[in-house]
């Protein structure tokens, strides 16, 4: 397969106007690499694309090939769908071309751009739309997935402020989508993934935020979990929209307000993020300040960017991951003593147990509006396995699989797909709940042979 796609590539490079590589090309070990080291896979061909007409001719030259196609937007997947096995890769990620209409704030973005990309284009105008805590996250995958982060809980997800996209087909063909036009695969991209084709434009709803807003963290004892999640869970229940707190368990990384002695630690931090004034953000956060014994606190003014990438050092490529969630609609007793139980016995320095909050305007959408359908959440816990070394792939993951199973029974329905990894085929239905009838139809229509199935898969 290898020799003859090497010879047929050189007709493919006078049909596309981006690169073709092959392995043993000076750019594609760069190209064939993602953010999760597990994963390590060597495509056949990647094609680096500049727009539809080049997407629609990778697609044919696979599909003319029998070659199994993966799409890649940042490549920033836990479960590492952007890079196939000896087939064909669709890479997107040098189409970072971005343009803010500030007066109807709308803005056009193309797949290939990460949120730190976009943020810096909407920011520019004192814009923004909701999207997720690492800045180093592509855009396109995001969104196809649903995307939550600071801003859901006032604006809603990214989906919810998707107005319209540009997708081509399993046949090749460019089609425009909005709520007026193929109405039926608008709905299904947003929260169905990649299932549907290749998106090679969105347009998103922008709202007034910052350049400046208040954000931080407050550190506590891991010794005062509980009293700090009770506190965190009474202080969640009565918080404006324009409040988010995240819970962040973890051993505590070497930050300069932090005691030394803390640093490498247990510890329960919150990350607070308030969008209104800045006065008023400071008496809306005492609450939390007097949960437990504070060790060290950094919280204040500062751009919306700057908090945007505050994560990125914990998130940064290269490392082993492995993910869980959860979706809850309230934090039980039960599911605080789980959390404290396994970030107690944290296998690696990187490991962490996030709770994020969600409840706002995320749960006044329909659960059929979007293909997303799990509008019933106030929480979504996830459990970070990441570590460096392969030796303790055994350990770390078992570490993760057992917070998942022992959170189970305090969880809602359904699952968000992109905290799924890849051998969580059996929660495809559930991720999706009572929209997936509905999708594998609008599936069978455009892409029956299910020639898009490197993802969270909705077979036809």
């Amino acid at each position: 397969m290898a020799s003859s796609v090497a010879v047929q590539a050189d007709d493919l490079r006078g049909k596309v106007k981006g690169s073709v590589l092959l392995p043993g090309d000076a750019r594609y070990e760069e190209a064939r690499r993602v953010w999760n080291a597990m994963i390590d896979r060597r495509p056949a061909v990647i094609v680096q694309c500049t727009g539809a007409v080049d997407v629609a001719q990778a697609i044919g030259f696979a599909r003319e090939r029998g070659m199994e196609i993966s799409i890649r937007g940042a490549g920033h997947n836990i479960a590492g769908s952007a890079v196939c096995e000896n087939g064909l890769m669709i890479d997107l990620s040098t189409m970072k071309q971005v343009h803010v209409d500030a007066a109807k704030r709308l803005a056009q973005a193309e797949p290939g751009l990460t949120l730190a990309e976009f943020d810096r284009a909407t920011q520019e105008h004192g814009l923004a739309t909701p999207l997720g805590i690492n800045s180093t996250t592509g855009l396109s995958g995001l969104t196809l997935g649903g995307g939550f982060g600071w801003l859901t809980r006032q604006y809603g997800m990214t989906i919810d402020n998707l107005v319209s996209a540009e997708m081509v087909t399993a046949e090749g063909n460019t089609l425009r989508l909005s709520g007026d036009e193929n109405p039926d695969l608008f709905w299904a991209i947003r929260g169905g993934g990649g299932n549907f084709g290749v998106v090679t434009r969105y347009e998103y709803k922008l709202h007034p935020l910052g350049p400046q807003i208040f954000a931080g963290l407050i550190v506590f004892p891991f010794r005062e979990a509980k009293q700090v999640l009770a506190s965190y869970r009474e202080f969640a229940g009565t918080a404006p929209l324009e409040l988010n707190a995240w819970v962040v368990m973890r051993k505590a990384p070497p930050l300069p307000f932090l005691p030394a002695e803390v640093h490498g630690k247990e510890i329960l931090a919150l990350a607070v993020f308030y969008s209104g004034d800045f006065a008023e953000g400071e008496k809306r956060i005492e609450p939390l300040r007097r949960a437990g014994t504070i060790l060290g606190e950094h919280v204040g003014r500062l751009p919306y960017l700057q908090w945007q990438q505050a994560f990125d050092p914990l998130l940064t490529p290269g490392a082993r991951n492995y993910w869980k969630s959860h979706n809850f609609t309230a934090l039980s007793d039960g599911l605080i003593d789980v959390m404290i139980d396994h970030a107690g016995k944290l296998p690696s320095d990187q490991c962490e147990i996030i709770v994020g909050l969600l409840a706002g305007v995320f749960n006044s959408v329909a659960p059929t509006a979007t293909a997303y359908a799990h509008r019933d959440a106030k929480f979504v816990a996830n459990v970070h396995g990441r570590w460096a070394e392969p030796a303790h792939d055994v350990e770390c993951i078992r570490w993760s699989r057992g917070f998942f199973q022992a959170a189970a029974p305090y969880a809602s329905a359904g699952a968000y797909v992109n905290f799924m990894t890849a051998d969580e085929t059996g929660r495809v239905a559930a991720a999706y709940g009572v929209n997936y009838d509905r999708l594998r139809q609008i599936k069978k229509r455009y892409d029956p042979e299910n020639i898009f199935h490197l993802n969270q898969n909705i077979k036809p």
